[in-house]
């Protein structure tokens, strides 16, 4: 499991999947949409914390800026 999801990306996961976990634990959205909130939330929390993103994997996408074979950064 390599990493492809960079600096930025992560940090926009970080505060989105926060701001998802708020809105669900506080109270403001309820029912199928608080369920769709909380998970959500959940796996940008995960997704940020990890440093690898699935759907990223299968779309060839990889926002880390990791160096290749050669040495150039992407």
């Amino acid at each position: 499991m390599q990493k492809n999801v960079g600096s930025i990306d992560r940090a926009i996961r970080a505060l989105a999947g926060i701001a998802l976990l708020a809105v669900y634990f506080l109270g403001a959205v309820e029912g199928t949409l608080g369920i769709v909130a909380l998970v959500a939330g959940v796996v940008m929390l995960f997704t940020a914390a990890v440093g690898w993103c699935p759907p990223y994997s299968l779309l060839g996408i990889n926002t880390c800026g990791v160096k290749r074979d050669s040495g150039q950064t992407v």
